[in-house]
């Protein structure tokens, strides 16, 4: 069995059992996404004490949407956390009246963006600078950044943010597909003679 039906697996089985209750797949839970959903809670607030808060916050609205099966259309409970973190940090901001701007080289974890040369999904070519993506990153619409993060970042399948965001999937492939032309664009217009000549080689 590959590994990601392991995981695949492991996560329906832990859904499952915190169905029924189960305080021991709650505490799994929490120690299989607890540190991806700080990461992203640290990118969108910018503040590590808000950050865990709203890891715990997260986690007790999961337990409560479980058990009173409010969430039903929740398709993984990976995506169910992180539809829960994304409407948390927009309650965030409405209590709070703020707008937090962070830049991703100070997250806990470095942003990383894969090689998907052999991807139709490809990010960016290859030669671009890493700092110049992370710079780029923060001057992307909140909804650009996001679908960037999840999909590239955290290794999210299509269907795992159309359930996050309540968006069909081809909605996704779109918005998707807009927010790397929208990063290649600002890249790009920040070295275009390095470009040109990139692309006749």
């Amino acid at each position: 069995m590959s590994d990601s039906l392991v995981t695949k697996w492991r996560e329906k089985n832990t859904l499952s059992r915190l169905k029924s209750g189960d305080k021991e797949a709650f505490i799994r839970a929490y120690d299989d996404f607890a540190d991806d959903l700080y990461r992203f809670a640290f990118f969108k607030l910018g503040s590590e004490e808000d950050a865990k808060d709203l890891v715990s916050v997260i986690f007790l609205k999961a337990w409560n949407y479980i058990q009173t099966n409010s969430l039903k259309d929740a398709k993984t409970l990976r995506a169910l956390l992180y539809r829960i973190a994304r409407n948390a940090i927009i309650d965030h901001y409405r209590d709070k009246g703020l707008a937090s701007e962070i830049s991703l080289e100070d997250a806990p974890q470095a942003l990383e963006l894969p090689d998907d040369s052999q991807n139709q999904e490809e990010l960016l070519d290859k030669k671009t600078d890493l700092g110049l993506i992370q710079e780029k990153m923060m001057l992307l619409k909140d909804e650009y950044r996001e679908v960037i993060i999840w999909r590239f970042i955290e290794d999210l399948s299509l269907d795992e943010i159309a359930n996050i965001t309540e968006k069909k999937k081809g909605n996704v492939r779109v918005l998707l597909h807009r927010a790397i032309s929208a990063l290649k664009d600002l890249v790009n217009e920040e070295s275009p003679q390095e470009t040109k000549a990139e692309k006749e080689l």
